[in-house]
């Protein structure tokens, strides 16, 4: 919500006249004195919208403060221009609104589209966090980062490395939605107060890894070519894309990594295929380099990487791992019932490379169990699985 400041005013105020923590505030109106705001510029209010009321006959500042539950200044400053002893029946006021729920659209279409719609409205209404994209897709999609929180330590969560597993997608999606949610009303995730992670965290996410397989899976042929005709030989002539994991030219984008990268490429296809090719070489595809070049420069002190299915969590990678790796996939395993994985005989994974360059815990969580792609009717259990997991990322 934007509000036009007046002479007097500063972000401690704002703080104050709408329940809000400070330093939300603060960050929602990044590069601005928070002690001398310039009259008549705008500032942001995180957590607020603004709603339209059509005045009634007998209403005044003093009864819609009362009956809105809002304090009567607030009401003065989104009307600045508005005498408050001439009010005029059928004439509009602003009001500021309260979020309280969720407005993330989960469905069971989450394609690309959908989520840069609900990211837009995030941005708008929790501006304290920051947005940027870190690479685009083969097909130019923007490939974007949302960080929270001002931590040292600093989490990362991604989803949709494989097309088919495009639930992960709104699974990190809605959480987001809770966590800043949750943060801007002062309230609780499972018991657990989320408000201290903010100066305790920074909280990293890439809720997209792989958009041109997302919606090849979702939308079927792309109108575009090459690429149309090129996905359609590498799955045989067949449009039925259900379980296509690769992006848009048949690469594995989680075979990518240069983590023992030639023993994972001498079992896999060896040449473009739906699923489980690995490059020709590691790091090749845009989407893969885009995630690598952002773990190199972020120092991140974990990382998530969400899949389906299976309910387990991979958490080693050649002797690799640090000792504290097992004590926390100990706490994800007690809050989900997943079972820990140490080893398996698999390589080139970006849990893998993670963990083999930073010897720092890394993870891939298995949402789920059944056949990918997972139906849309076991969301709420990959959601509350998924909610318990990312919350004791935050909190080990």
């Amino acid at each position: 919500m934007l509000v036009r400041v007046r002479r007097g005013d500063n972000l401690w105020y704002y703080s104050q006249l709408f329940r809000l923590p400070l330093q939300l505030v603060i960050d929602s109106n990044g590069g601005v004195n928070p002690n001398a705001l310039q009259v008549g510029a705008l500032a942001r209010i995180p957590g607020y919208t603004i709603q339209s009321y059509t005045i009634q006959s007998g209403d005044t500042f003093w009864t819609l403060s009362r009956e809105f539950g809002l304090p009567i200044d607030s009401i003065f400053l989104l009307n600045q221009q508005t005498n408050p002893t001439m009010l005029q029946v059928g004439t509009n006021l602003l009001l500021p609104r309260r979020v309280t729920a969720k407005i993330a659209d989960i469905t069971d279409d989450y394609r690309f589209s959908k989520m840069t719609a609900d990211l837009d409205q995030l941005t708008e209404i929790y501006p304290f966090i920051r947005r940027r994209v870190i690479g685009r897709s083969v097909m130019g999609k923007p490939i974007e980062e949302i960080k929270v929180g001002n931590g040292l330590k600093r989490v990362h969560l991604n989803g949709s490395f494989h097309a088919h597993e495009w639930i992960t997608t709104p699974v990190l999606v809605d959480f987001l939605n809770e966590y800043l949610l949750a943060m801007t009303n002062q309230q609780t995730i499972r018991e657990i107060p989320v408000l201290p992670f903010y100066n305790e965290v920074e909280l990293s996410i890439v809720a997209m890894v792989n958009p041109d397989g997302v919606d090849l899976v979702i939308d079927g042929l792309p109108d575009e070519e090459p690429y149309r005709s090129d996905v359609l030989e590498i799955n045989n002539g067949s449009t039925d894309f259900s379980g296509w994991r690769a992006n848009i030219q048949g690469v594995d984008l989680n075979n990518q990594y240069p983590a023992s990268w030639e023993e994972e490429a001498a079992t896999k296809p060896a040449q473009p295929a739906p699923r489980d090719f690995p490059g020709y070489a590691p790091l090749t595809e845009p989407e893969s380099i885009a995630i690598a070049e952002l773990t190199i420069e972020s120092d991140f002190s974990r990382v998530l990487a969400f899949h389906t299915q299976g309910e387990v969590i991979f958490w080693g990678f050649q002797g690799f791992e640090p000792p504290e790796s097992e004590v926390i996939v100990e706490e994800f395993a007690r809050v989900s019932g997943f079972r820990p994985i140490q080893y398996v005989d698999s390589y080139a994974g970006y849990k893998d490379w993670f963990i083999e360059q930073w010897r720092r815990p890394g993870y891939t969580v298995e949402l789920g169990l059944g056949e990918n792609p997972l139906p849309f009717s076991d969301y709420p259990k990959l959601y509350e699985d998924a909610q318990a997991i990312i919350l004791a990322s935050l909190y080990m």
